[in-house]
């Protein structure tokens, strides 16, 4: 062991247990979990669940999950790689790999450069000008094309670089960039850079048949399942569009601990050198990975999927959590007090069972509109006898969701458990709306004219 290594208390396996137990049988939280720990002595795996809400196959360390934004983590160690090998600089505008018929917004005078979109601080939307028609598939039919034409349209509204703005935009145009320069697409560089050196033959975008077997099927906070293409959107693949096991995931932390002997430990260790404020000034920011204290650590999400990554070098410990449902409570509380019992579990209540109802269709007319949320505007519109809802800024146009309703003035989303309930006015039409998610504060919305 590493003398300058000072160990944590981390939980014992039997406690992760209780604790997965209690978020899937007694929480309704999840429909499997899997925790890995890497530590001095080496790994161990706690796995609970199942692999999907009607399969009997139980998860274990080799079930593959999607893991969402922990992705990014992979795309800036690519950056950083690359800076090592001086094939790119930190320093270099964005608009040096792109086609020259892009036009990067630039601002001040100042340009997009590759830190800027590893340390969120681009000044780019969190995400660009997309309009799914399938919830569960929002990047869906988002073409380059279309990434170029919003780079080339787009106003900054601050300085590149003076401010973190959480940005999947910007870190899936980092990995398409980087793989431009390498004059590849973003699966094969992550391959060739990252998961064959270090033998990680579970992470990947495309996979093969008996892989595939071992994919978890992802499912909603309200444990329906959730069907989704089998190869993923990849124009924005640097931003979330990696899976992975447990297995491999600690893997790729031996390796961040130095348990690991790769070439990629320079490029590992500048990833932590390089930082800058991070979310509301709590943390900071390095080459994609959050850093609070001595650890470092990235969570994820996609419909179906939560994920979190994280480790203490001074520790020599690292902690991974898959799991195969998307909550909004996610898994970055339990990935935290596995190494630090002082910082405490969510205690999420079970999400409510809500039972569609069939109401007038003609009742519908008197919901639809835009309503002003406080950071945007939430639009509601129907199509036939099915009411949608969807929310938007000035930048970014999110998923349409269906709304069910429950009664006539309250109405749910299945694939999230959020409700709306319109208050209506004396003409019989809704003057405002109150938007509950669990959680979290009910959010009033007043009526647009």
């Amino acid at each position: 062991m590493n003398p300058n290594i000072q160990p944590l208390t981390v939980l014992s396996d039997e406690r992760i247990r209780e604790i997965l137990v209690k978020r899937i049988d007694y929480q309704k939280q999840a429909v499997g979990i899997v925790v890995g720990v890497i530590e001095p002595n080496g790994r161990r795996i706690v796995a609970y669940g199942k692999l999907a809400k009607d399969d009997a196959r139980t998860l274990d360390e080799d079930t593959i999950f999607e893991i969402g934004s922990v992705t990014k983590v992979f795309t800036s160690l690519v950056l950083a790689d690359m800076v090592n090998r001086k094939e790119v600089a930190l320093d270099d505008p964005v608009a040096k790999y792109l086609p020259v018929h892009v036009k990067m917004p630039e601002r001040s005078g100042k340009a997009i450069t590759l830190l800027d979109l590893s340390t969120h601080s681009s000044g780019l939307p969190r995400l660009p000008n997309l309009k799914p028609n399938d919830p569960s598939n929002p990047y869906g039919g988002y073409s380059v094309d279309d990434l170029y034409q919003f780079l080339s349209a787009y106003t900054l509204p601050r300085d590149p670089g003076s401010e973190f703005e959480y940005s999947n935009l910007g870190a899936g145009l980092l990995g398409h960039v980087l793989a431009c320069r390498a004059g590849t697409d973003y699966e094969s560089l992550i391959r060739s850079r990252i998961t064959e050196p270090l033998g990680m033959r579970d992470t990947g975008i495309t996979f093969s048949p008996p892989q595939k077997q071992r994919m978890a099927i992802g499912h909603s906070a309200m444990l329906t399942p959730v069907v989704k293409p089998e190869i993923p959107p990849l124009t924005l693949a640097g931003a979330g569009a990696l899976r992975s096991s447990v297995n491999d995931m600690l893997t790729f932390l031996e390796a961040f601990l130095g348990y690991k002997e790769t070439p990629l430990a320079p490029a590992m260790k500048a990833m932590l050198e390089v930082r800058r404020p991070g979310p509301a000034g709590k943390m900071e920011i390095g080459l994609a990975w959050l850093i609070f204290g001595d650890g470092a650590f990235h969570d994820g999400d996609t419909e179906g999927f939560c994920s979190f990554a994280g480790y203490n070098p001074k520790a020599g410990t690292g902690v991974v959590v898959l799991s195969n449902t998307f909550t909004l409570t996610g898994v970055v509380d339990v990935g935290i007090h596995v190494v630090n019992q002082k910082i405490p579990l969510a205690n999420p209540e079970p999400p409510k069972h809500r039972t569609a109802i069939q109401i007038d269709p003609k009742l519908l007319d008197n919901y639809t509109g835009r309503y002003q949320l406080p950071d945007r505007i939430l639009e509601i519109t129907r199509d036939g006898d099915r009411l949608f809802m969807q929310a938007f800024t000035q930048a970014i146009v999110g998923p349409k969701f269906e709304v069910l309703a429950e009664s006539e003035k309250s109405f749910f989303v299945k694939v999230s458990g959020s409700q709306i309930t319109f208050e209506i006015g004396p003409e019989g039409r809704a003057n405002s709306l109150t938007l509950h998610r669990a959680g979290r504060e009910p959010i009033p919305a007043a009526r647009l004219s």
